[in-house]
C-alpha cells in the first residue's frame, strides 16, 4: 500500500482537503477491518517519529468523526504512551482520551513517568472515576481529579476540595494547559460566582508567587468571559498586573465590558493599554429617500411573497405616511413581517403595526421577544420594540429577563472575547430599549 505510507510520511494524509485524505476516510468507513485501517494502525509504530506522529493525527481525525468502537486504534495509541518522541506520547494519550476508555486512562499513570502523558490521561477521567486518582504522586494528575471531583461534590464538600486544588495549583500549572481557564469553568458549571472572584482576588495577592497570580490572571480573564459582573469587580485587581505575559490580553478583555471600561475610566487611563478593536458589524449603506409615488413603483415591481426587502422601511414608511396601504401592498408587508424568519421581520413589524394597529400588537410582541437573545437578529427587535415606544410595554419584562442575566448569553462565535461582545451589544440593546419605551410611557 504505497500510496499511503508516502501520503503519511509527507503528511498529505494529515492535510485537511487532500484526496489522500479522503482516501483514507472513505476506505476506513467503508471496511472497518480493511487493509488500509489495519496499514495506518501499523505505521503508528514505524521509524521515523514523524511517520508515527502523522498516523496517530489521522487515527485521531477518524475517531473524532464518530466511529463508536475502534478497539485496534486504542490499542494502537495505547501502545505508543512510552514512545520515545514526547509529541508522540502526548498524541497518543489524547487520542486514548478521546476513544472513551477510561478503564485504561485509570490505569496507564501507575505505569507510567512522563507526567506530560499522566496529566494528559487524567483529563479524560470523568468524575465517577476521579477519586482513586486524588492520591496520584503527581500535582497536575490530583488537580485534575479534585477538579473533576468538584464538578459533581455537595456544597459541603467545596471547602474541602478547594483546599486540595489550591495546594496543588502551582506544581500543575507546569503540565496542565489552560489550567486557569479550566478551574473557572468548573466554578461557572457550578455556579460559583462570587467563589471565583474570591478566588482570584486570592491568586493576584501582591506577596504570591508569579506562577500563581499568572493563573489569576488566566481565570479572570475566563471569567470575564463567563460572568457580566467580573470585569467591574475584576479589572481593579487585575491593572496592577498589566506587565505579565497574559496581563494585557486579559485586561482587554474586561474592557469589552461598557459598565468595567465606565466605572474604571481612571483606573484604565493609567495604564494607557488601548482596547482591542472589535469586529466590525455589516451596517446598512445610505438610504435611498423614496416618496410615496417613487414607493409604490418600487413595491409594484415586487412579487406579493417578497421575502427580503433591505429598502422596506424606506419604501412603506412614505406610503404609510400618505395613507393607507394597497391591498397588495399590505399583502407584501405581512409577508415581510410574518412569513420568513429573518432580520427583515424586525424592521418590519413597527411598519405592520402603523398599518394594522392595536389588534396586531400581541401577535407582533410574540413574535419580537421570542428572538431578543438571538445574535444576529436580536438588535434589531430590539430596535423595533423602540421604535413602538409605549406600546411595547408588554414586552419590557422579556427586556428585564435579558438584562439581569448574570451569565454571558451563550452564542457559537469564532472567540470568547467575540461572544463577551456579542452578549454586550446585546445587553445595551436592551437598555436602550427599556429605556425609550419607559419615557415615552413617561415611566421613570
Amino acid at each position: 500500500m504505497r500510496w499511503l505510507d508516502e501520503a503519511v510520511a509527507d503528511g498529505t494524509a494529515a492535510t485537511a482537503g487532500h484526496a489522500s485524505r479522503e482516501a483514507v476516510f472513505n476506505a476506513v468507513h467503508e471496511d472497518r477491518a480493511g487493509p488500509v485501517e489495519r496499514r495506518l494502525l501499523e505505521l503508528t509504530a514505524v521509524e521515523p517519529a514523524s511517520v508515527r506522529l502523522n498516523a496517530l493525527q489521522l487515527v485521531y481525525s477518524l475517531v473524532t468523526v464518530g466511529r463508536e468502537t475502534w478497539d485496534a486504534a486504542v490499542q494502537a495509541s495505547y501502545a505508543r504512551l512510552t514512545d520515545e518522541d514526547e509529541a508522540v506520547r502526548r498524541l497518543a494519550a489524547e487520542l486514548l482520551t478521546q476513544a472513551g476508555r477510561p478503564h485504561l486512562a485509570l490505569a496507564a499513570p501507575d505505569e507510567l513517568t512522563d507526567p506530560a502523558v499522566r496529566t494528559v490521561l487524567a483529563m479524560g477521567v470523568p468524575p465517577e472515576a476521579a477519586e482513586r486518582l486524588r492520591h496520584d504522586s503527581l500535582p497536575a494528575v490530583r488537580f485534575l481529579a479534585h477538579l473533576s471531583l468538584l464538578r459533581k461534590a455537595p456544597p459541603e464538600d467545596w471547602a474541602r476540595l478547594d483546599a486540595a486544588l489550591l495546594a496543588d495549583v502551582e506544581e500543575a500549572a507546569r503540565h496542565v494547559p489552560c489550567i486557569g481557564e479550566r478551574w473557572s469553568d468548573t466554578l461557572c458549571v457550578i455556579d460559583r460566582e462570587a467563589d471565583t472572584y474570591a478566588l482570584v482576588r486570592h491568586l493576584l495577592g501582591e506577596k504570591r508567587p508569579v506562577a500563581l497570580q499568572r493563573i489569576g490572571v488566566l481565570l479572570a480573564r475566563s471569567a470575564c468571559q463567563d460572568w457580566r459582573a467580573a470585569p467591574v469587580e475584576l479589572l481593579p485587581h487585575l491593572v496592577p498586573h498589566v506587565g505579565l505575559p497574559e496581563g494585557a490580553e486579559a485586561i482587554r478583555t474586561a474592557m469589552i465590558s461598557n459598565a468595567a471600561a465606565q466605572e474604571h475610566a481612571a483606573l484604565l487611563a493609567g495604564i494607557g493599554l488601548e482596547p482591542r478593536a472589535r469586529a466590525r458589524r455589516g451596517r446598512r449603506g445610505t438610504p435611498e429617500v423614496y416618496d410615496a409615488r417613487s414607493a409604490a413603483e418600487c413595491l409594484a415591481a415586487q412579487p406579493v411573497g417578497v421575502a427580503r426587502l433591505n429598502r422596506a422601511p424606506e419604501l412603506f414608511g412614505p406610503l404609510l405616511d400618505a395613507g393607507p396601504l394597497t391591498f397588495r401592498q399590505a399583502a407584501q408587508l405581512y409577508n415581510l413581517t410574518f412569513r420568513w424568519p429573518n432580520i427583515m421581520q424586525a424592521r418590519c413589524a413597527p411598519l405592520w403595526f402603523r398599518h394594522a394597529g392595536e389588534p396586531a400588537l400581541p401577535r407582533l410582541l410574540d413574535l419580537m421577544t421570542r428572538q431578543l437573545a438571538c445574535k444576529v437578529v436580536g438588535e434589531a427587535f430590539m430596535s423595533g420594540l423602540a421604535e413602538l415606544g409605549r406600546h411595547a410595554l408588554p414586552a419590557v419584562p422579556a427586556l428585564d429577563q435579558l438584562i439581569a442575566r448574570r451569565r454571558r448569553i451563550p452564542e457559537n462565535e469564532p472567540s470568547r472575547d467575540a461572544e463577551t461582545e456579542t452578549d454586550e451589544r446585546l445587553l445595551a440593546a436592551a437598555r436602550e430599549a427599556r429605556h425609550r419605551i419607559l419615557t415615552d410611557a413617561q415611566i421613570s
